[in-house]
């Protein structure tokens, strides 16, 4: 076997295994944090926020892994970061 076609298949698995933690991702339904919701978060994997160019409060998402490393999905609204340097 030739050394392009083992980094051709090396590729193709490789993209592969992102597709799928991908489309994992996508399955998941959030969940949106109302006071007392009980949050069971072992690794953050991302945050994100509604842009803004100024103060005020936004909408947020968190994805993270909870302790079964299910990845889970909790919808917030949150201060902007802009905030952040206004006082």
């Amino acid at each position: 076997m030739n050394t392009k076609a083992i980094y051709a298949a090396c590729l193709f698995a490789a993209l592969n295994i992102c597709t799928l933690s991908a489309r994992a991702e996508a399955d998941v339904t959030p969940k949106t944090y109302t006071y007392g919701t009980h949050l069971d978060i072992k690794t953050v994997i991302s945050m994100k926020q509604d842009a803004t160019p100024s103060c005020g409060i936004v909408n947020a998402r968190l994805t993270y892994l909870d302790s079964h490393n299910k990845t889970q999905v909790l919808d917030y609204r949150k201060f902007a970061d802009g905030c952040n340097t206004d006082n």
